[in-house]
Parts: structure tokens; sequence; C-alpha cells
């Protein structure tokens, strides 16, 4: 009995290790591939876009600055507040430089004397004609030298006024002190504080700004391409523009503007383009926004397509592999002609038929 367990538990032993040795024997057979097949679409549509990054800003932003130098005294505006061409923005208390203001106050005193003088020449001509010593033209003379005297002297005082105080007398609206805006629109920003110094622009330097005034009803996608793809663009060339900032908002336009001149950007020469923004509400949109533009280079409409992936390119030639035998899943490979490719999909111009099953991924 003793014998019989010892012999039945070594055959036991030797079907397990047969049935091992089978097991692994079996899967250590390598498996034929097996492999997706796909057909050609046809009446395609294939589009080669290519995505420019820019920002939103207005077509026309203007720098406000003085037209006499200074330091100001009030600012009655702020950033994102609407103002009209006109509106005053700030007012500048001039510091008048001592050589014009000592001239100036001599001025006026030279004219004070002067006035003093012809009034009383005026007074001894009018006795004289009233007793008849004196003609009528030399009378007229007189009282026209007066006038003048008078009109000297106001001048004078005006003019010490402006160079004292920056305003005349006789247009205190109209002074230089106050700076107003050039143009209808917002405020984007206000660079001074009350007591900044200021400086107006001439020839020698551009002055100091006041504020930054634009019309935000009419804004640009300003963006930059690079110059292997510039070719490809022309004015009036469609184009999508997508907010980042802002969910679900789009707007279609069209380029408006491309640079001749390329600007050299960490060793990449681009190109600057420009398109209007076409948005029946651009009240969202602030100057800035970072936004996306997509633009079709080229297209092609109804033709026949695979996808790119289970196309092999060798060199400059491209290979597909055909199904020749469905049951042994055999495949022909065969050279065909491509043509445009928007990075998944490929259009073949030559090749293979409509009706023919390509090799596709494998299989898991």
């Amino acid at each position: 009995m003793k014998k019989f367990l010892k012999r039945a538990l070594w055959v036991l032993i030797g079907l397990l290790f047969v049935a091992t040795f089978v097991y692994l024997f079996l899967n250590s057979r390598q498996k034929e591939p097996e492999y997706e097949t796909v057909g050609p679409e046809t009446g395609a549509v294939i589009t080669k876009s290519t995505l420019l990054t820019g920002t939103i800003e207005p077509r026309d932003e203007i720098a406000i600055k003085p037209q006499i130098s200074g330091i100001i005294s009030e600012i009655y505006v702020e950033a994102g507040q609407q103002v009209k061409e006109g509106d005053i923005i700030a007012k500048i208390k001039v510091i008048a430089e001592e050589n014009q203001l000592s001239s100036a106050h001599s001025r006026v005193s030279i004219a004070e004397n002067a006035l003093e003088l012809q009034k009383a020449k005026a007074r001894r001509t009018a006795e004289l004609y009233k007793k008849k010593f004196v003609s009528r033209e030399e009378y007229e003379e007189s009282q026209s030298a007066l006038r003048n005297a008078e009109i000297e002297l106001a001048s004078a005082r005006d003019a010490l006024s402006i160079v004292r105080d920056g305003v005349s007398s006789t247009n205190a609206q109209g002074s230089n002190t106050l700076v107003r805006s050039t143009i209808t629109g917002l405020v984007l920003d206000v660079p001074v504080k009350v007591g900044s110094s200021v400086i107006q622009s001439n020839t020698f330097n551009d002055g100091t700004t006041i504020a930054k005034v634009a019309d935000m009803t009419d804004l640009i996608f300003k963006g930059k391409v690079d110059e292997t793809e510039v070719g490809l663009l022309s004015i009036g060339q469609p184009m999508t523009i997508t907010v980042g900032a802002l969910e679900d908002v789009s707007s279609d336009a069209a380029i408006e503007y491309i640079s001749p001149k390329a600007e050299n950007n960490n060793g990449t020469n681009t190109f600057e383009i420009k398109a209007a923004v076409r948005l029946p509400d651009v009240s969202a949109l602030r100057a800035g926004y970072s936004a996306n533009a997509s633009v079709v280079l080229r297209r092609a409409d109804g033709v026949m397509s695979v996808p790119e992936a289970v196309v092999e390119f060798v060199g400059d030639d491209a290979f597909v592999y055909v199904l020749t035998d469905a049951d042994k899943q055999t495949f022909e490979r065969r050279q065909v002609e491509t043509g445009l490719s928007d990075g998944v999909n490929i259009e073949i111009t030559g090749g293979i038929t409509a009706s023919d099953k390509l090799r596709g991924a494998l299989k898991q």
C-alpha cells in the first residue's frame, strides 16, 4: 500500500512537471500579430492651419503729454474712466525761470511808465485842443498813443501771468496748464501723481506722459508669425481669434497688416501681423489680453484621405500596407502619393483605391 502511494505521488509530480513544461512552451511561442484595418475616407476636407499668439490691443493708444513744464497740482481722472475729447485730465503748476520772470516784470514796469507818460501827454493835448492851439489830428494821435500804451500794459501783465502762473488772464480755460484729452476713449493708465514734475514735449525729448487714452471700441489682434509661414499669409486672409481669459469668446477677422520687416527674437525671425477684432460687444475685453489666432494656410476639399498613422515614410517616399488576405491577415506594402496633411489625416492622391483596406494599429 505504501509502495502504491509512493508511486502515485511520483506520477502526480511527473504530470505536474509535464503540464508546466507544456504551459510554458505554449506561452513562449510567438503569436501571429493581429492588426486593425482602416479604409480610406472619400470626400474629406483637410486643412493645414497655424496658430498665432498675440495680444488684444486698441488700434490707437494716445499718450497725453503737457504743453508746458511744471509740477502736477491736480489730477481729475483715473484708470478705467471714460473721457471725451477736450475733457480736463490734469492741471500743472508752472515753476517760472528767474530770467523769464525778471524780464516779464521789467516789461510791465516799462509799460506802466509809458502809460503814465502818454496819459500826461494826452491831457495836455486835450487842453490845448479845447483852446484851439493844436489841430484835431494832433489830438487824435495823442488819444491813439494812449490807447496803444494801455494795450501794451495789458499785454505785458498777461505775459507776466503766463510766465509766473502759466495762465493767461484773457483765456484761463484755454491755458496750457490744463492738460486735456485729445480723443474720446477710456483712460488706460495715469502714470503720474500729484506733485510729480513733468516736461513738455519738444525736439529734444518726448515729454512726460500724463495719461494714456484709447478707443476701446476699435480693437486689434497683434501677433507674430514665423518666417517659414509668413509667405502663406496675405492681406484679407480670414482668421479666427480666441481670447484665453474669456471662455466661449471668439471673433472672425481678416488680416489687415503684415510687417515687411522681420524681428529677431532669440535667433528666430518673426513678422508682426494685425487684424481687427469684430465682436458685437467688446465691453468684456481689456487691453493686453492674451489671444490666439487660427489661420487656414491651405485647404483641400473632397479628397481621399487616410489616418497619417497608417502611412510609413521613407525619405521622400510614402508606403501603406494593403490587406490581401483577410483570413490569414496578410498585407502588401504599396507606395502611395500623398498631398496635404493636417497632422491627423493625410490626403492620398494615388496608389490605392477607396475599396482597399489598410493595416492599422496592432490589436491588444
